[in-house]
């Protein structure tokens, strides 16, 4: 059944379909990665112009719901998997509770000296030692995010005893070096895939990542974290939520 626009009615015509289109994609109408109407069918499934099928294709694009195949046509999206920021709780918990299966690489653990971008980012003197840990983190067995964390390694001395891969990083810091969050600097942006994240997350360069930065510091005020997690664009929604 096609549903019917209303033409007297306040709401433009292009609204009225982005909202019909949106519906049955999210109610599973369409199956990932199917093809949907043409513009030309859609002018005569709606009686809309073509000009107006090609505005609410491009919504539905730019939401993420639709992509186009050069002459092919406009198909459906795989699904994003939608998260709240870490600093609310960790990646992995919320994966887990929305009955995804985890699994976290740990690529490498090693002691570096701050250099001056460092020193700035968790407020420390350049040349200070600090742990650096790096993590690959999928979901049903496809690469979703790569994890770099950089910690003093005074505020936690033998921290390379804990396995970073089967426990969350922000548990070991609190639960055995009395690290716990209490404010925290976030910055999120764009980016492009480097040769290695590429690699790494099974994408192509042209694939959108998003990249969010935090600065992590105790109640007290003690900078003791610093992380960059990269996203896959084509698989991670972040959400913020704030009281005012």
């Amino acid at each position: 059944m096609t549903e019917t626009l209303s033409r007297t009615g306040p709401t433009p015509m292009y609204v009225q379909l982005t909202n019909i289109l949106r519906d049955k994609i999210e109610a599973g109408e369409w199956s990932v990665n199917e093809k949907i109407p043409s513009e030309n069918a859609l002018n005569q499934m709606y009686g809309i112009s073509r000009m107006t099928a090609r505005q609410v294709l491009a919504q539905l694009v730019n939401e993420g719901l639709l992509f186009r195949v050069q002459g092919k046509g406009t198909f459906v999206a795989p699904r994003k998997i939608a998260t709240r920021s870490p600093s609310y709780k960790g990646i992995r918990e919320q994966l887990e509770q929305m009955g995804y299966q985890t699994a976290t690489e740990l690529l490498s653990e090693e002691v570096i000296v701050a250099d001056r971008h460092l020193s700035a980012r968790l407020a420390l003197p350049e040349d200070e030692p600090v742990h650096k840990i790096r993590r690959l983190r999928t979901v049903d067995g496809e690469p979703i995010s790569l994890h770099e964390s950089y910690i003093p390694q005074r505020l936690a001395p033998g921290l390379f005893e804990h396995d970073a891969a089967s426990q969350q990083l922000c548990v070991i810091l609190e639960r055995e070096f009395d690290l716990e969050m209490g404010h925290i600097i976030e910055t999120l942006e764009s980016a492009s895939p480097t040769n290695e994240d590429a690699k790494l997350l099974g994408v192509h360069r042209s694939t959108p990542l998003l990249v969010l930065r935090q600065e992590i510091s105790s109640p007290t005020g003690q900078r003791f974290e610093y992380s960059k997690i990269t996203f896959r664009g084509d698989k991670v929604r972040l959400t913020f939520e704030y009281d005012q």
